[in-house]
């Protein structure tokens, strides 16, 4: 069928539910001769007749029923499809997809969608954890959470947290069995928890800082993993040191389960950043979720929404 008669199809729909011209004619604000004309234009199309009309009635012909039977299931779901997509005023309806580092989630993006998400309820958000660089793009991602560095300059930067230091941690029992670290390179004749870096599958070298003199330190041992976690419960075991991202470490470390070493040489990162690619490119969802970004980054300490220790 033209996609001409489908106002003539709801029209004729809303009669056949209503068994009344006059009631159909109320529901759509028109008058009941321009329904009448509707409905007989539809009939002229399909050249059958599909209502019966008498002064005091309106009944269904058997072709007028198949046509309900048929159609009316499926103009009312794009009715309600069309309902859903819609937006009241002041309403924000869509999709937003993050790409978010597993490091993050505790600090930045489990506080942020709650509030988001009671704001603006109608807002799908995907958010996808990976520790990988992502061409946010070219794969379909409205923005990123990352630390600053690892951002491309052509992007607009969100700042969510304040800076904070990546540290070297270890047990107090493994520093009594194998002694504690003073240089960098000491590292060297440690046991590490290493983690390989997904975008080239070499073994991150721990980066190191005093003054203005930096260190990249391949450092080896015996396990490799992705899991930030999994890597800090193995150095609370005693297994090795572990490189940490600090806040993530704070209560292991208050404890006395952890402690810094090389402490003096631990480097300062800007923080973690929202970022997407222009300002001229933003979604309403995105623009909304941005808001709340800043809003809920104002000078707020990084804290985790749950436990990471």
């Amino acid at each position: 069928m033209k996609t001409a008669l489908f106002p003539q199809l709801q029209m004729f729909l809303a009669v056949a539910r209503l068994r009344s011209f006059s009631a159909a004619a109320r529901e759509f604000g028109i008058s009941a001769s321009a329904v009448s004309q509707a409905v007989r234009q539809l009939e002229e199309h399909l050249r059958v007749i599909l209502l019966t009309r008498t002064t005091r009635s309106v009944a269904l012909t058997d072709a007028g029923r198949r046509l309900v039977e048929s159609a009316g299931p499926a103009m009312g779901q794009a009715l309600a499809a069309l309902t859903e997509v819609s937006a009241q005023p002041g309403e924000a309806v869509g999709r937003l997809r993050l790409s978010v580092p597993r490091s993050a989630v505790p600090f930045v993006i489990a506080p942020m969608l709650p509030t988001f998400r009671a704001r603006h309820p109608r807002v799908e958000v995907e958010a996808v954890v990976e520790d990988r660089f992502v061409d946010i793009v070219t794969e379909g991602y409205d923005a990123g959470v990352r630390l600053s560095e690892a951002i491309e300059r052509d992007m607009v930067q969100v700042r969510l947290t304040d800076a904070f230091r990546f540290v070297v941690v270890g047990a107090p029992d493994y520093l009594a069995r194998h002694g504690t670290p003073e240089r960098p390179e000491d590292l060297l004749r440690h046991e590490c928890i290493t983690f390989r870096m997904q975008s080239t599958g070499v073994p991150y070298a721990w980066e190191l800082e005093r003054g203005r003199r930096t260190w990249r330190v391949p450092v080896r041992g015996g396990i490799v993993t992705n899991d930030s976690a999994l890597s800090l419960t193995l150095a609370e075991q005693g297994v090795g040191l572990a490189y940490a991202f600090e806040p993530a470490v704070q209560e292991r470390l208050r404890t006395g389960r952890l402690v810094r070493v090389l402490e003096s040489h631990a480097p300062t990162v800007p923080g973690f950043f929202l970022y997407y690619p222009s300002r001229a490119q933003r979604s309403e969802p995105l623009r909304l979720f941005v808001e709340t970004a800043r809003e809920l980054a104002v000078k707020k300490p990084l804290k985790p929404t749950e436990k990471t220790s």
